[in-house]
């Protein structure tokens, strides 16, 4: 078997590499083996049912120019490839794989760190074996992004961020107030402070900051520890992708409050108006502080409200 026999049947990264010998080095990512059940398909039998269909997608990525430092926020993620994939099938019913490969490629090229595109469409339910296209869309580093035709855009996500106090952390009724918020119609942040022990001192102002910006983080961990609906996130993305998700985040601050490029004013001691900091680059209309006691902050615009543990049933 020749080698462009061979190739041809293989899988979409193996050719993404043999193509690629004489370019610029370029990374890759890919999405394998993701099944969805779509209506797809010019002829009779194919419309009003759903069949199988198998995508393999490998993007060429530019490479960072700048260190990676294990940074989420630095790379092309992965969801770019399912949301692609998602928001095709859902723009309108096709008849040709295709034309649906070619819009999936299009979407993805859009992204500034993508160079190049293989993506594979298999139908799995309409004969013997697979029956699908390939296809290979490539844009080079002088040539201007491809623009696709333009999707719906997407509801901006709005969150519900609450902030935890210690009391409110520890409270029986914590899993009954998760439930209620989680069944809302709002994403759900939580923001927790430091636990009520002294942190550790330093003679260093940065060091101190980074000392208690893990205390925060290790009350968040706290509060993980209480529901298993809450996840510790540091990122952005992380927490971005959980709000698309409908997922629980409980925000990590360390690593956006020292990567933003303009930091916080608050001390990290004053934990409450380091989340309606955080709250405002999220841009959550509303804030829900529970916990007795609280003195209130700088609300930055956002409807803050104060609400002692005992009312959390009243107010949402």
């Amino acid at each position: 078997m020749t080698d462009d026999i061979r190739l041809a049947f293989a899988h979409p990264s193996e050719r993404a590499e043999a193509m690629t010998p004489e370019r610029p080095l370029r990374d890759r990512i890919s999405l394998r083996d993701h099944v969805v059940a779509v209506e797809i398909g010019a002829f009779q039998a194919e419309r009003g049912s759903t069949q199988r269909v198998r995508f393999n997608v490998v993007v060429e990525v530019r490479p960072n120019p700048a260190p990676l430092e294990d940074d989420v926020d630095r790379v092309l993620s992965y969801d770019l490839i399912a949301d692609a994939i998602a928001a095709e099938l859902s723009s309108e019913r096709l008849n040709l794989l295709e034309t649906l490969a070619e819009r999936i490629a299009e979407r993805i090229l859009v992204a500034p760190q993508a160079m190049r595109a293989f993506v594979r469409i298999e139908k799995l339910d309409r004969g013997p074996g697979a029956l699908g296209v390939e296809i290979v869309r490539d844009r080079a580093p002088d040539q201007p992004r491809p623009v696709p035709v333009a999707p719906e855009p997407e509801p901006a996500l709005v969150p519900l961020v609450v902030f935890l106090t210690n009391a409110a952390l520890a409270a029986p009724d914590l899993p009954r107030w998760l439930d209620r918020w989680q069944a809302g119609d709002r994403p759900l942040v939580l923001c927790v402070g430091a636990a009520d022990a002294p942190a550790p001192r330093a003679a260093v102002p940065l060091a101190q900051r980074r000392i208690d910006l893990l205390a925060i983080e290790q009350n968040a961990w706290v509060l993980a520890g209480r529901d298993p609906r809450c996840v510790v996130r540091g990122s952005r993305t992380e927490i971005d992708w959980a709000m698309k998700h409908r997922q629980i985040s409980v925000w990590a601050p360390s690593k956006i409050v020292l990567d933003a490029v303009e930091s916080p004013s608050a001390s990290p001691r004053d934990a409450l108006a380091l989340a309606l900091w955080f709250a405002a680059g999220l841009h959550a209309e509303q804030v829900l502080v529970i916990g007795e006691d609280v003195p209130e902050h700088d609300a930055r615009g956002l409807d803050v409200r104060y609400v002692p543990p005992g009312a959390v049933g009243t107010v949402i």
